[in-house]
């Protein structure tokens, strides 16, 4: 907590009467310090970089950088940051590549404003917390353990043999990239990243793109 001992906020929602009615709620609780809000993750970020908060509360569907690239932006300038992605998406490859970039929670719009001032101090906590509508994500997108030693219950085989190329788009892959994006990302055709990914998913022994990235944050591949 910060120095005035209130929780410090930034918001970043680009429709206007979101923003301000969150913003005017968020500062009658004399727990929260509102540090600024704004439309864009550019805007944001820049400000962000110089005066790090407790908590940033992020849409989604932002124009320009989104919010699943400005949450890998925020965990990579702080750490500590904790990510809250407030947002009407409800896909599950949303939530499982947010999640997997360092959210901390996930929260659709038509949350509850006493549950959102109950979830921030949560988080700030170190709780991780799912809407109730989209919790059953997690469950069906976990990674199964590939032992059942309680030591290794995610260790992977030193033999798994990805090679450079496939790591790279492992990457890309926890980033939330398409086959087309990593294809333009990588200069190689999306025939190629296509099968890259598949090799990915082979030598993980997982079923989509979204349980391999989930397996390779768990794990530390990536």
């Amino acid at each position: 907590m910060n120095s005035e001992n209130k929780i410090s906020i930034y918001l970043v929602e680009d429709y206007l009467l979101i923003r301000k009615s969150l913003v005017y709620m968020l500062k009658q609780n004399k727990k929260f310090n509102i540090l600024g809000d704004f439309e864009s993750a550019e805007d944001f970020l820049d400000v962000f970089r110089k005066k790090p908060s407790d908590i940033v509360i992020m849409d989604l569907g932002l124009p320009g950088i989104n919010g699943l690239k400005a949450t890998l932006k925020v965990k990579e300038i702080s750490p500590d940051t904790k990510v809250i992605i407030l947002t009407s998406h409800e896909e599950e490859k949303e939530v499982m590549a947010t999640l997997s970039a360092g959210a901390s929670a996930y929260c659709l719009k038509d949350v509850a404003s006493n549950e959102l001032a109950r979830i921030i101090t949560d988080v700030y906590r170190g709780v991780v917390w799912l809407h109730p509508q989209i919790s059953h994500v997690a469950n069906s997108k976990m990674p199964k353990p590939v032992s059942t030693d309680l030591n290794s219950l995610y260790e992977i085989n030193k033999d798994l043999n990805l090679t450079e190329r496939e790591l790279e788009t492992l990457h890309l892959v926890v980033e939330g990239k398409t086959n087309s994006e990593i294809a333009q990302k990588m200069n190689i055709s999306s025939h190629t990243a296509k099968a890259h990914v598949g090799s990915i998913l082979n030598k993980l022994s997982v079923s989509d793109r979204v349980q391999a990235a989930v397996k390779a944050v768990r794990t530390k591949i990536v």
